[in-house]
Parts: structure tokens; sequence; C-alpha cells
């Protein structure tokens, strides 16, 4: 739209100098509100990512494989080279109504082996649920456990008698 300005009375659809500065001192009279604009989006947070999450901290079990590890599932990622296998091998042993992280049942009668000192301690989601389990060797149950939970945990071998 082309405005023309001129003074005095207004004739042909003009605009008088008047009536514009009163409409650009109108529209100035309006707040400008400051929206703080980040320069830099935050971190992703392990919460905020979709899918199943997994934190491995693993103890006593070497140098190679001691640490904490971060697993994602759904789509795989993390800081473990092998995340989509480790995912694929976690779906395979996901049953519906069972926690694949639980602990060796009370009461269970356990072999007498020594598998090391080996812990581990995994936190997260997965399928949905809350995940808060540790893992030892202390015995024949619980290197099962700790084995079928291979490759999330580190192999480690054989028990020692």
């Amino acid at each position: 739209m082309i405005f023309r300005l001129q003074r005095g009375p207004v004739r042909g659809g003009g605009m008088s100098v008047l009536a514009v500065v009163s409409g650009l001192l109108a529209l100035s009279a309006v707040p400008a509100v400051a929206v703080p604009v980040p320069a830099v989006p935050p971190p992703v947070r392990p919460e905020d990512q979709a899918g199943d999450h997994l934190t491995v901290v693993v103890r006593h079990a070497g140098p190679e494989r001691d640490g904490t590890h971060e697993l994602f599932c759904h789509p795989a990622g993390g800081s473990r080279p092998d995340a989509a296998d480790t995912c694929r091998a976690l779906d395979g042993r996901t049953r519906w109504g069972q926690d694949l992280f639980a602990p060796v049942a009370p009461g269970t009668t356990c072999t007498m082996l020594y598998g090391g000192p080996a812990t581990a301690h995994v936190t997260g989601t997965w399928a949905g649920r809350d995940v808060d389990a540790t893992y030892d060797r202390s015995n024949g149950c619980e290197i099962g456990r700790w084995d079928r939970m291979v490759p999330l945990l580190p192999e480690l071998g054989g028990p020692t008698a």
C-alpha cells in the first residue's frame, strides 16, 4: 500500500501528516515484551529421550570392564559401542508380566560357588518400568543371574572354587 502524505485537508484518498504521526505514536506506545531466546538449546537429559534407558555401573570386574555406561533402546544409542546388539538381547529376554531385572527369589537353593568380586548396579527404565537392580557373583544363582544379563553386563567367565 502506498501512502501519500500531504499537508492540509485530505483529498483523493491520501493521508495527512497528522494522521500518520498519530498512528506511529500509537504503535510506539505499545510496550515491547522481551522474550529471552536461548543461544543454545538445553542439553538432552536421559529422562527427555524416548524409549528405554539404562545406566550400568560395574565395579571390581577388571580395568577393561569397570565403569559407567549408558544404554538407550528404541532407538539404540548411548555410550556402549554395541548398543543395538545389547538392546536386541534384552528385548529377546523381556516377557510380559515378568521382571527381567528381578533378584533371585528368597529361599532359592544355590550352589556355593564364588564368581569373584564384581558388582553391578543397573538403574533406569525398561519396558515402561523403573529399574533399580544390583548384581554380584557371590553364589551359583547370582552368577547365573549375572550371565543372563550379558551383554548388558560384562562377560566374566566361569566361577572360582
